[in-house]
């Protein structure tokens, strides 16, 4: 029997970006659609969209307004559009928390990349994958302050992380210096927008595509001969 072929793809990718989860969703998709012929190592890598987001954050409807001048009106078109497309993708955005829900914030992701970036070297990618669902829940769907540290330490220790060791990992400056130098990495590339799916280390896919769009192209990836 032929054995899977075995594929590595880094995603470079923010906790505040929908598009990131959506993507990572239809990626899911499409790996299922290659079951028996691919298996996927995933990793995540730091972009950060705002990365001059002050602590206080900023609500979303104002910061995107503000950063890609559009109306109130378009805003809220587009964000109907994203939880449609999010839906389809099997995420959903709706608020799960307890009480009213909280306004739609963005927060700084700094942090939030150190603590992805030791999850990886800790406890490999799976963990990490675990984890930055968990970041991705927490921020859409439970609305928590994601650039707030006691916060990040609080979702790394749900999904069995240790809480200390994530904490002091939050403020270790070596982690900080890695996120940095990945950043650059990715802008060296050309990559201006996340998500961007890098697969065996050659082959970018950039964007959310449809799970077909994501199968196809994994082929194409196996047929080049690039795989393990």
């Amino acid at each position: 029997m032929t054995q899977p072929a075995r594929l590595t793809i880094d995603i470079y990718s923010d906790v505040m970006c929908p598009w990131c989860i959506i993507g990572y969703a239809q990626l899911q998709k499409g790996l299922a659609l290659l079951e028996g012929e691919v298996e996927a190592e995933v990793r995540w890598l730091p972009f950060e969209l705002n990365p001059d987001m002050p602590p206080e954050g900023e609500g979303q409807a104002e910061h995107i307004a503000r950063k890609y001048g559009r109306s109130p009106q378009e805003v809220e078109s587009n964000r109907g559009r994203m939880l449609e497309i999010g839906e389809r993708a099997g995420y959903s955005f709706a608020y799960t928390g307890e009480g009213e829900a909280p306004k739609p914030m963005m927060w700084n992701t700094f942090a939030a990349h150190k603590l992805l970036k030791w999850a990886l070297i800790e406890a490999g990618p799976q963990k990490q994958t675990e984890l930055k669902r968990a970041l991705f829940d927490a921020h859409f769907q439970q609305r928590r302050r994601i650039g707030d540290p006691e916060v990040l330490a609080d979702v790394a220790a749900a999904v069995g992380l240790d809480r200390a060791a994530a904490r002091a990992a939050i403020d270790d400056e070596f982690l900080g210096e890695v996120v940095r130098r990945e950043q650059a990495q990715a802008w060296d590339m050309n990559i201006s927008g996340v998500p961007a799916m890098i697969v065996q280390g050659r082959v970018l896919i950039p964007g959310a595509q449809e799970p077909e769009v994501y199968a196809n192209a994994l082929r194409r990836v196996v047929a080049k001969g690039l795989a393990q």
